[in-house]
């Protein structure tokens, strides 16, 4: 499926960020934030299961898909920047939002800082803390293997990790999908974003803050962000639920759609 993109400037700086927005404009909004180094389009599965109950708006984070590069240096605090602005833009006052991975450090930014804005908080393959010195170093370590090699050797060990082993047999479209976006990415919008990534403050600490519904969604065999990792934030947010994907790595919203979709039904249904 193929749904028609929109752009919209949003700042000061005259960013232009690209979305998809899909279902009845007057209904209940869920925004989607995807992971690194993707971009929109790995929702379309859930716009498609969402979109007759729901407005359904899924944006590429600057410098991923189709929306601008922009010349500032990126940070998590730019990318919840952005994300205001582009609700205010919509004229938008509240939404359900939902963020896999990096989407995921996103939307917990934003909750901790714009508490106002959301009415609940889909948290898919996720992470609260910030980075170690050991993964700081390999997130520097990619920029300059992908300035000796390119794109493409890093899409491939990409893949290893991103998803799980049964995937490489089922999954085949889905991960030609992933792998197209990473190379198509711009190199600079990779290595501003490995920085911004790397330089990250945890949320941690404020999880106990959130006072709003919770869903967190894990793939079983995440290596990236595994199930224990999930359970520790599940203990910390007093009104979160928590569902392991079934037979699902990283990637658990396009590894295993039917099981996420039900999780994600079911949690927004319960929390009308």
């Amino acid at each position: 499926m193929k749904y028609s993109e929109n752009k919209i400037i949003i700042n000061s700086d005259n960013q232009t960020i690209s979305y998809i927005d899909q279902g009845q404009a007057n209904a209940e909004t869920i925004i989607l934030i995807h992971g690194f180094p993707l971009n929109k389009t790995m929702w379309n599965n859930q716009i498609e299961e969402l979109k007759e109950n729901y407005r359904v708006i899924a944006y590429d984070i600057r410098g991923f898909g189709s929306s601008d590069i922009g010349s500032k240096d990126y940070s998590i605090e730019l990318f919840v920047s952005d994300l205001i602005s582009f609700m205010d833009k919509l004229q938008i006052k509240r939404a359900i939002l939902c963020g896999f991975s990096m989407g995921g450090y996103i939307a917990l930014n934003a909750i901790q800082n714009f508490h106002e804005r959301f009415t609940s908080l889909l948290l898919c393959d996720t992470n609260c803390a910030d980075d170690s010195p050991e993964t700081k170093t390999k997130r520097i370590e990619s920029i300059e293997n992908i300035k000796e090699e390119g794109l493409d050797k890093y899409a491939e060990e990409s893949m290893k990790k991103l998803f799980a082993p049964i995937s490489f047999t089922k999954q085949i479209a889905e991960i030609g999908l992933i792998r197209e976006m990473i190379v198509k990415t711009p190199q600079e919008s990779i290595f501003k974003t490995l920085h911004a990534l790397a330089n990250r403050q945890e949320t941690c600490t404020n999880l106990h803050k959130i006072k709003v519904p919770v869903l967190i969604m894990v793939g079983q065999q995440d290596k990236i962000t595994p199930p224990d990792i999930a359970r520790s934030m599940h203990e910390k947010i007093a009104e979160s639920t928590i569902s392991i994907i079934d037979n699902a790595g990283h990637l658990s919203n396009l590894e295993n759609p039917d099981q996420f979709n039900s999780e994600l039904r079911k949690f927004l249904n319960k929390t009308k």
